[in-house]
């Protein structure tokens, strides 16, 4: 078994973002067959790009995952962005506390850009949120795997300007 320590982004407009370390182990002889793990050492991508959600979805069996803007399986991301059309805003230093069949749930910030005067001139500012991902789909074309596709951000103290203390976002 080779073990490749690689880093993870992603990749919006051929920009890295947020970057995040993973290590990639293959197995000789097992063509397609490769384990992945996170920062918070969850996940496993197994022949065929299937992912196997975290410790908790794993042991009931379920398989959970979130997809990223370019539709890339992720689980228990240590970042996210909400923002696919520009990347101005992102969830960061993301914790999971349970990553389970109905939801997962975890805590971080939500990284936002102020856009004053300007979007290209504004500054990211970080709030402390807890997160819910929640109602999972059926990933069509991915046997046994499901999405989660709402996202629900709660902040814990200040928000941007204009913002609800609960926003709530459908996921790709």
């Amino acid at each position: 078994m080779a073990a490749t320590k690689i880093a993870l982004g992603i990749v919006l407009g051929g920009a890295l973002l947020i970057p995040a370390a993973a290590t990639v182990s293959t197995q000789a002889g097992h063509a397609g067959s490769a384990s992945v793990t996170t920062s918070s050492g969850a996940g496993t991508a197994q022949a065929g790009g299937r992912v196997l959600a975290g410790e908790a979805a794993q042991a009931s069996g379920a398989r959970r995952v979130v997809l990223d803007c370019a539709h890339k399986p992720r689980v228990r991301p240590a970042s996210y962005v909400l923002a696919c059309g520009d990347g101005n805003n992102y969830l960061a230093s993301m914790k999971w506390s349970t990553w389970a069949a109905s939801e997962a749930r975890g805590s971080g910030y939500d990284v936002a850009n102020d856009c004053r005067p300007y979007c290209a001139a504004g500054h990211f500012h970080r709030y402390a949120v807890n997160v819910v991902l929640t109602r999972p789909r059926a990933w069509a074309g991915h046997s046994g795997v499901e999405r989660f596709t709402r996202v629900v951000v709660v902040y814990r103290a200040a928000r941007p300007e204009g913002a609800a203390r609960q926003e709530v976002y459908p996921l790709p």
